[in-house]
């Protein structure tokens, strides 16, 4: 069975740092794309980064580009989610995700993997 499990959410001030990790399991981790989404309050989840299957590109949302950093490390099976000069707006609950890339899918896992999601809370 396919899993991801977040950690590392918190309350910090505006202006701080987070870092948040997603652990994989349950099948060949370098065959999935991983990516970090948030939902706040009365909002729809919203993509914030992405990276592919062997780490060699990462994308951002513009409005956290340059703040953010996204790594994945195959020796844990984990990735993270560097969060730097963090705002008010940052709140939200944060999901990992792991999609299997198409050319290693098989019908007995599923395509698609979501985390059951981390609280970040920025106080101002």
């Amino acid at each position: 069975q396919v899993q991801v499990v977040e950690s590392g959410g918190g309350l910090v001030q505006s202006g701080g740092s987070l870092r948040l990790s997603c652990a994989h399991s349950g099948d060949t981790f370098s065959n999935y794309a991983m990516s970090w989404y948030r939902q706040a309050p009365g909002k729809a989840r919203e993509f914030v980064a992405g990276i592919t299957s062997n780490g060699g590109r990462t994308n951002y949302a513009d409005s956290v580009k340059g703040r953010f950093t996204i790594t994945r490390d195959y020796a844990r099976n984990t990735i993270h989610l560097q969060m730097n000069s963090l705002k008010s707006e940052d709140t939200a609950v944060y999901y990992c995700n792991a999609k299997v890339v198409p050319a290693f899918a098989r019908p007995e896992y599923p395509a698609e993997v979501w985390g059951q999601g981390t609280q970040v809370s920025v106080s101002s």
